[in-house]
């Protein structure tokens, strides 16, 4: 944690990236090869996070599928790793998608790591739904986290 204090949810603002404003979201995940398929979906509700200084600090998106999501494109920046950001992100994501009336919530990742920190389990290969089915990269593990009702 760099000796600072984990970053929290309420220490972010959340702006809401407009459909015309996800350029730079699409070049941050390709520096970071992550996918950038569908950001330009009209179902894809994606952020920026940045501190309470207005310096960027991150993204993330959420894919709503009726009483699932799709918890999608979340990258920390460079300069601002390491100090809790992710978790807080990820917590505003699942946040979204519990008022969206979703129950549970998937995503595609690396397997251990921030998720499985986070309370996700690996999903097994007969439980995957279709809108997940066939994507991400071929490393991607589908992992899911029950959100509380």
């Amino acid at each position: 944690m760099n000796g600072k204090a984990p970053w929290r949810a309420s220490n972010l603002m959340i702006r809401p990236l407009a459909v015309g404003e996800r350029d730079a979201l699409a070049a941050v995940l390709a520096r970071e090869n992550l996918p950038r398929d569908g950001l330009d979906d009209a179902s894809g509700l994606f952020w920026r996070f940045d501190s309470m200084q207005d310096v960027p600090l991150g993204y993330g998106g959420i894919e709503l599928h009726g009483d699932d999501a799709l918890l999608r494109s979340v990258v920390t920046l460079p300069p601002a790793r390491q100090r809790g950001i992710g978790s807080a992100i990820v917590t505003v994501l699942e946040t979204e998608a519990a008022i969206a009336g979703c129950h549970t919530i998937y995503v595609l990742a690396g397997a251990g790591g921030l998720f499985e920190r986070l309370g996700y389990g690996v999903c097994g290969p007969g439980r995957v739904p279709r809108f997940i089915a066939g994507r991400g990269p071929g490393a991607a593990v589908v992992m899911i986290k029950r959100l509380a009702p």
